[in-house]
Formats: C-alpha cells, sequence, structure tokens
C-alpha cells in the first residue's frame, strides 16, 4: 500500500524549466528560524513554484535577498511583522508554518505550548483572512496540539476544510527509513516505512511491519528500533548540547512534504505521504496515517493496514495520550 510513496528530490538548477504555467505561491511562516531558513533554501530548488514568500517577525528581507541570488525560477520576497501579513499570504496554495520556538535540553514538546500555541493561533487566523483555500502544513511543536489548534481558529471563522489542513509529520517516517536501513545494511532511499499516531514520543508508531521491503527483527531490536525512532528528537537536542534542536532534518521533511502537495495540486497522481489530520481512523480526533493528496488537499485516508500485535501495544499507548495533547489544543482556543 505504501510502496508508491514518492519523495522530492533537489534538481540540478540547470535542469529546471524556465515556464510558470500553474506554478504555485508558497508561504513559509517563520521563515527566519533555524527551520524556515533550510527549509526555504530546499524550497527555492522546487521547479513548482513561482513565487516563494518568507514571513516573521524579524530578518526576513535578508533572508530572501540572499535567496534571491539563487538561480532558479523562483521570486522570493520576504516580509516582517504583522502588519505585512495580507501581503504575505494573499494568493497562497501551500503555507508552511515552522514558526515557534526551538526545544532546549530537559524541555519536552508541552514545555513549548503557550508560546507556540499563540504563535500557530495568529498565523491560522492571518490565513483564514486572507488564503482561506491554502494547504496548510503545520511544523510548529507540539504538533499534536497545535493542529487542534488550527483547526479549532479556522472552525471559528468559518473556513475550515479538513482536507486542507496537515500536521507535518514526516520526519518521523525519514528518521525511521533512515534507521531501519541502517540496521540493515540497505540503501535509505529504498527504504519505505510509514509512521502513524502522533508527533511526539509515544504517540509516534512506526510500522515496521509495513515496510517495504519487507523486514523483520528479533523482539529486542524491534523494541530498541521503535523507541529511538520515538525519541530521535531528544537524541538530537541532547547532541546540540543547548544549541538547538532537529532543524536540518525537519527542514529537509518539511520540504519533502510541501513537495509533495505541490505535485498533488499539478494533478501527479499517486502521490502518498502520512500526516497528522482530523481523522476517524481511531478514537483519537486527530491521528496520523498515510494519505493519497490530490488537488484539493486529502483525498483519500489509507487507514490502519494490518498492524502487528506490537504496534496494536503501541497504539493503545499512544491513544490516551493523543486525546490529552488535543484537548489541551482545543481548550487552548475555546477557553480563552
Amino acid at each position: 500500500m505504501f510502496s508508491r510513496l514518492v519523495r522530492p528530490t533537489l534538481i540540478s538548477a540547470r535542469s529546471f524549466s524556465t515556464t510558470k504555467q500553474n506554478n504555485a505561491k508558497v508561504v513559509v511562516a517563520g521563515a527566519s528560524g533555524g527551520i524556515g531558513q533550510p527549509l526555504s533554501l530546499l524550497l527555492k530548488q522546487s521547479p513548482l513554484i513561482s513565487e516563494l514568500s518568507l514571513y516573521d517577525i524579524a530578518h526576513t528581507p535578508g533572508v530572501a535577498a540572499d535567496l534571491s541570488h539563487i538561480e532558479t525560477p523562483a521570486k522570493v520576497k520576504g516580509f516582517n511583522g504583522p502588519e505585512h501579513l495580507k501581503e504575505a499570504f494573499s494568493g497562497a496554495e501551500v503555507i508552511i508554518i515552522p514558526a515557534g520556538v526551538p526545544r532546549k535540553p530537559g524541555m519536552t514538546r508541552d514545555d513549548l505550548f503557550n508560546t507556540n500555541a499563540a504563535i500557530v493561533r495568529d498565523l491560522v487566523q492571518a490565513i483564514a483572512e486572507h488564503a482561506p483555500k491554502a494547504l496548510i502544513g503545520i511544523i510548529t511543536n507540539p504538533v499534536n496540539s497545535a493542529v487542534p489548534i488550527a483547526a479549532e481558529v479556522l472552525k471559528k471563522a468559518g473556513k475550515l476544510d479538513p482536507k486542507r489542513l496537515f500536521g507535518v509529520s514526516t520526519l518521523d517516517i525519514v528518521r525511521a527509513n533512515t534507521f531501519i536501513a541502517e540496521a540493515k545494511g540497505l540503501n535509505p532511499i529504498d527504504v519505505k516505512v510509514p509512521v502513524i499516531g502522533g508527533h511526539s514520543g509515544v504517540t509516534i508508531i512506526p510500522l515496521i511491519s509495513q515496510a517495504s521491503p519487507a523486514v523483520s527483527f528479533p523482539p529486542d531490536q524491534l523494541k530498541a528500533l521503535t523507541e529511538r525512532i520515538q525519541e530521535a528528537g531528544t537524541e538530537v537536542v541532547k547532541a546540540k548540547a543547548g544549541a538547538g534542536s532537529a532543524t536540518l532534518s525537519m527542514a529537509y521533511a518539511g520540504a519533502r512534504f510541501a513537495v509533495s502537495l505541490l505535485r498533488a495540486l499539478k494533478g501527479e497522481q499517486n502521490i502518498i505521504e502520512c500526516a497528522y489530520v482530523l481523522s476517524d481512523v481511531t478514537e483519537a480526533k486527530y491521528f496520523s496515517t498515510p494519505l493519497v493528496l490530490g488537488k484539493n488537499g486529502i483525498e483519500k485516508n489509507l487507514g490502519l493496514g494490518k498492524l502487528s500485535d506490537f504496534e496494536q501495544d503501541l497504539l493503545k499507548a499512544a491513544i490516551p495520550e493523543l486525546k490529552k495533547n488535543i484537548q489541551k489544543g482545543e481548550d487552548f482556543v475555546n477557553k480563552k
């Protein structure tokens, strides 16, 4: 079911077509940050983008000027501050939101909640006003709560389309592919592992039983690999020793997801990505599963597939945590 998932590739600038027919305006909201800058760099290389609009509260014109010197067709514009949200967002077809404060040693994703929740709320309110038809990809942590926040804001504005709102959990898939390829001596480009659930700790459920090519591990190694995928963000935070969190790998994952949305918008078939969305697949109101993407966002939810006994236990552990995270996000909007 997942073998057709297609990853974006970085193509030589010289191979880009100069045509802009049907190409999109893409916004990066939080473009000056540790994720936003490399994400913007990767997106500048995409032949599917005609205009790259960079928004942040500071330094964005400098980032835009820097990127504008790159020999690819996408035109780059930078916007600072809330007074420029309308210009930055209007006409956007895809908006990716990496804005927020990063995780530091000893911090959980919940520690980031109050600051990042307000950032997501305000940005999504601007989207509701200025780009209500855009496909929205939220990177800002905690994703498990940030997506419900976005949905509640859009609902209050009468602009919620569940097919167009995504929590970007792609980094979990990227990590699963990489770690399993390392463990089996495979080329990671050839490995495809769906990861379902949410985007933190026990809510991350790698479906190694559904990996392509098929792989198997003894129980102790399977448990260790699963836990490494679940806690990989903490691995990076510790390795950076206070200097930041996963920025470069997250930028890659964000670009991969954005490019998949753009390819689907162009009418390409069989584009499949896992993402955290409004869902009726489980008891949790939001849940990440493989999705077929189309011109209007989610075309089809492919669901869980067949889970192993080990994965069923992971699912049971994830649901209560997800419900708590979701409620926290909804309460933030509805109690303020």
